[in-house]
């Protein structure tokens, strides 16, 4: 219950939340006239959007490590590169460094890749990257629809129909392919059709960023389908990176929100939803102040919310059951590395500034090193040879570092939020590392030496920092029953809850994870729907 001693706040929304969904949401909202509070938990907005120094002198993006899938549509309309943003373009492709020092590297030429590839994985590369660019198109529309309601009516009915519309879009020659893409494992799918070990497994990460499962694990090649619809700049297929690191984005973000009357509030979590009379009428904060609202909207873990927010008497017994069992498990272990000097790989010597340095080196020789991983961390509790995609953000925005000095940004694969006979990651997180770094040194052998200090995330302290249950990046498992209209529940799916006024806005709601913003979008739309009805 809300504290009598505190004077008592009146607002039209407030959204529980300032991770970069929850800012987008509110900055809709504020956008259309309305008066908005954002309440995060953290001294900081972001989420997990964030940069934050890791060690003195060094800093970078947090969590959440590169910028492709943010909507343009969000760009222009909150005007964010007027408030601070400005997105670098990421030229050096991918390169994926082999343990018997030959090396793979992914580029926008095709020609070159093709150049590495035998003459049939050649015409297959060229097939599979000219039906995921058109898959994209389907993709980014969808991403923009509302998932229906299916506990609805007829109404719900044509809201599913009108997505599946977009499916027209695909030649009916793709439309089997894309149907596998959003249902077979994506190790079936590449070995169907390639030979080369070494790109099968660059693709084979693709599919399995913030995804805890085997390459060959039924459905998991729909994630790789997730990170195609981004683009930079215009530049469809580009990823990018923010200068200053991933929380310029929420930073202009907020700033954006506060030009429009918005305010937000840090330092303070939400403790409960007020609820009276089946109707959600505000919060109250951790300190035991209330804020009255007329609409309140979560972009927190669809968990959090309804099963530490919210009396479970509001919700029904099966509603209940589905989210006490809501996925959450991204399997994702996170690193930022203070280094004296850029890493010296056998694939391609020289601590010297090269083109691979500017974009994204994948540690992932093979489906068949992905599948080993996986089973280590399901059985031992993380990999003793991890995956790892690393970014060396200082050698496009010097700035991040001191003057000579780099920072390599590790994104790592498998690693299981709960360990074996009930240890604990804060007993563990040192020597995880520890094996994220050999791992590395086996690729590039300068590189232990050259480690000046780190900071690592485990999954438990993704989730006591950060608020990702289970350290999920994506605020629940992105698979096909958690996926669409059913999620995070058939009855909540189209950013509605069970109780009336309360919305969902978070990455737990269509489209689902990835720094899109396009829950928070959608969910101002739906909140907007309702706008009558709310006052």
């Amino acid at each position: 219950m809300p504290d009598d001693s505190h004077p008592l706040e009146q607002t039209d929304a407030v959204v529980i939340g300032g991770g970069h969904n929850g800012l987008v949401c509110a900055g809709y909202l504020a956008k259309s006239g309305l008066k908005v509070t954002v309440v995060e938990r953290r001294h900081i907005v972001g989420g997990a959007c964030v940069s934050e120094e890791f060690y003195p002198g060094f800093r970078n993006s947090s969590c959440a490590y590169l910028v492709g899938l943010l909507a343009p549509e969000i760009i222009r309309d909150l005007k964010l590169h007027r408030h601070g943003l400005e997105i670098l373009e990421r030229e050096g492709g991918t390169f994926s460094p082999q343990p018997d020092g030959s090396h793979i590297e992914l580029l926008s030429d095709k020609d070159v890749v093709k150049a590495q590839l035998s003459s049939r994985d050649g015409m297959a590369y060229e097939e599979l990257s000219a039906l995921l660019d058109r898959a994209a198109v389907v993709m980014r529309a969808i991403a923009r629809e509302r998932a229906p309601d299916m506990t609805g009516g007829w109404g719900e009915l044509l809201q599913g129909a009108r997505a599946g519309w977009h499916l027209r879009h695909l030649p009916r020659r793709d439309r089997g392919d894309f149907a596998a893409l959003m249902l077979k494992s994506l190790g079936d799918f590449l070995d169907e059709r390639f030979e080369s070990a070494a790109f099968k497994g660059v693709y084979g990460f693709k599919g399995l960023v913030g995804n805890m499962a085997s390459p060959y694990a039924t459905g998991s090649a729909y994630v790789l389908l997730h990170h195609v619809f981004g683009e930079v700049n215009g530049k469809r297929g580009q990823w990018g990176q923010p200068r200053g690191g991933m929380g310029a984005i929420t930073q202009a973000l907020q700033r954006s929100l506060e030009a429009q009357g918005g305010r937000v509030i840090t330092g303070q979590g939400v403790r409960e939803v007020i609820v009276e009379q089946g109707r959600a009428r505000g919060v109250v904060l951790s300190d035991g102040r209330a804020i009255r609202a007329r609409a309140v909207a979560s972009s927190v873990n669809p968990r959090l919310l309804f099963l530490d927010m919210l009396d479970p008497a509001l919700l029904e017994p099966a509603f209940r059951r589905r989210l006490e069992h809501w996925r959450c498990r991204s399997g994702t272990f996170r690193m930022n590395v203070a280094l004296s000097e850029l890493p010296d790989f056998t694939a391609r010597p020289g601590t010297n500034l090269q083109r691979h340095h500017q974009g994204t080196i994948t540690i992932a020789p093979s489906l068949a090193y992905l599948d080993r991983a996986h089973d280590d961390a399901r059985q031992k509790g993380w990999s003793e040879r991890p995956v790892i995609s690393m970014c060396l953000p200082t050698t496009i925005d010097p700035a991040l570092a001191p003057e000579g000095c780099h920072i390599a940004g590790l994104f790592c694969q498998h690693f299981n939020p709960a360990l074996p006979e009930g240890k604990s990651w804060h007993d563990h997180r040192d020597a995880a590392a520890q094996a994220v770094i050999d791992t590395i040194a086996d690729f590039a052998p300068n590189f232990p030496g050259s480690v000046i200090g780190y900071k690592a995330l485990s999954p438990l302290d993704l989730e006591e920092e950060y608020g990702l249950v289970g350290g999920d990046i994506f605020h629940g498992e992105m698979h096909l029953d958690q996926l669409f209209s059913l999620r995070p529940a058939p009855e909540a799916a189209d950013y509605t809850t069970p109780v009336k006024g309360l919305f969902q806005c978070g990455s737990g709601t269509h489209p689902g994870g990835g720094v899109t913003g396009l829950p928070g979008w959608n969910a101002a739309r739906a909140i907007l729907r309702r706008r009558r009805a709310l006052a």
